[in-house]
């Protein structure tokens, strides 16, 4: 059984809310009180997804937001404060995967736009929740980096140096912020059964396999138990972790 969170009056924004860990994790927080913003670049999912949670007594909104674009993002955080007053919680979660490719033959393009969504899309999210955050002297931020930011694998140069990235980001900002009343970490999820990990083991059978031999536990991951982990950093719970990259992973990067 997960612990529970009294997250009432507080509001959390999630971006990649439309589907996989987004999904399970704005669910998690409108669950437990949370007024809750869902952003996603298919805004259209993200306003049905948001239906649901009212329909189930819970408090959302969903909006359209293309992460790579520092302009929407600084307008979704301006219509979650708007709407609900202020942001306690965020978790920058949109992120995109490119096909695995060998160094010397990658096309910029795929460089270009996984490095766009990935590293600068969690940049511009961070930047504009900060502002708001600073202003209240308080607030929770958790950074959607990756196994991929820990470790190193075959064909996914560029991937994992936006997921390295994302943990470079925590620790400085987390450092920077921790003495104003803000707490910034990440996760690094393993293999998630989400719709990018059904597409991938469908597309990348053996890449996918060689993966799932290091994954101890035996079996994919639950976008809900990455949620557990996202809510449990936004907690009072871990009020003493600053810029900390867990791993949920089933044991893969214990290897």
């Amino acid at each position: 059984m997960n612990p529970t969170y009294d997250f009432r009056g507080q509001v959390a924004l999630v971006t990649g809310a439309a589907m996989g860990m987004g999904l399970a994790t704005a669910r998690a927080f409108a669950e437990s009180g949370a007024s809750v913003v869902l952003a996603d670049l298919d805004g259209n999912r993200a306003m049905q997804e948001d239906a649901r949670v009212v329909q189930k007594g819970g408090t959302a909104i969903g909006i359209t937001c293309d992460v790579a674009d520092e302009r929407q993002v600084q307008a979704t955080v301006d219509r979650a404060v708007a709407e609900y007053g202020r942001l306690y919680m965020a978790f920058n979660n949109a992120g995109i995967q490119v096909p695995p490719s060998d160094s010397a033959d990658e096309p910029i393009e795929n460089f270009e736009r996984v490095t766009a969504v990935n590293q600068r899309g969690v940049w511009a999210c961070m930047k504009h929740e900060l502002r708001v955050m600073r202003e209240q002297g308080s607030g929770a931020i958790v950074n959607c980096s990756s196994l991929g930011g820990l470790v190193g694998l075959l064909g996914r140069t560029s991937y994992h140096g936006t997921k390295h990235a994302v943990l470079g980001f925590t620790k400085s900002a987390g450092v920077e912020y921790a003495s104003r009343g803000i707490r910034i970490n990440a996760v690094c999820p393993g293999t998630i059964d989400t719709p990018t990990v059904a597409d991938m083991l469908a597309g990348q059978a053996d890449a996918m396999a060689e993966i799932m031999k290091q994954q101890s536990i035996g079996r994919l991951g639950k976008a809900e138990e990455v949620a557990a982990a996202v809510l449990w950093l936004c907690s009072p719970g871990a009020s003493f972790v600053i810029g900390v990259g867990l791993p949920v992973d089933g044991g893969f990067t214990a290897h």
